[in-house]
């Protein structure tokens, strides 16, 4: 699944979050990177460390985790460290894939799906667009800030480079309860009709208890 989810940062959230990326110190993002992207990744990377940079991490965190539709869309039973992003002209990220796992504590997590979180404008900045290798196609994704970017972390992706301007991004890894990408498709979708379905008719109506008792069913058997 491939989706743009808008307006996961409201206006002020992302006032707030750019104002904080000012105060941050930055790093080359080549350092995180594993022994084959590093080639090819040329950014800088935030300390989040940082007072300004928790406030960063807990205020896209929340943000992020708590919006519905990545919820319904990314079933999520774990999620990486963010990581926050500068892409200044010249730089870019060449093509590649996500490791397969991550590390998340003592443990390590499988990376599901991957996702970019846009902190700058489209018009701030030329070049920059995330170009993802999706189902036999190029597809370049460049949406407004504040939008967020849902993709499979098995597809090959690279962010073009900058020209002019500066690219600010908040990224990182989703494992999901639902391991099958075609599993979490059709849950996304029972979802999406159950909420259409609340529209018309009450929570006791027969309607909404089989959608539900369907889209339970549906989970236990993914899971």
């Amino acid at each position: 699944m491939l989706i743009t989810i808008a307006g996961v940062l409201d206006k002020d959230a992302l006032e707030q979050a750019r104002g904080l990326t000012k105060l941050l110190r930055w790093a080359d993002g080549a350092e995180t990177a594993g022994p084959t992207a590093r080639e090819v990744k040329q950014n800088l990377q935030a300390d989040l460390s940082s007072r300004s940079g928790v406030q960063l991490r807990d205020l896209l965190t929340a943000a992020i985790q708590d919006h519905p539709v990545v919820q319904a869309a990314a079933q999520p039973l774990r999620y990486s460290k963010l990581i926050v992003s500068k892409t200044e002209p010249g730089g870019g990220y060449g093509l590649h894939i996500d490791n397969a796992l991550m590390p998340h504590g003592a443990d390590k997590m499988r990376t599901d799906l991957s996702f970019t979180l846009f902190l700058t404008d489209r018009d701030e900045y030329e070049g920059g667009e995330l170009r993802i290798e999706h189902a036999g196609q190029s597809i370049e994704m460049k949406p407004q800030a504040g939008d967020l970017v849902l993709y499979p972390s098995t597809s090959l992706h690279q962010v073009i480079p900058v020209t002019s301007g500066i690219r600010l991004a908040c990224v990182g890894w989703i494992e999901s309860r639902i391991k099958r990408s075609e599993d979490r498709e059709l849950l996304f979708d029972m979802t999406n009709l159950k909420s259409e379905l609340s529209k018309q008719y009450s929570a006791q109506s027969a309607e909404m208890l089989i959608s539900a008792k369907i889209l339970s069913n549906m989970i236990r058997r993914f899971s």
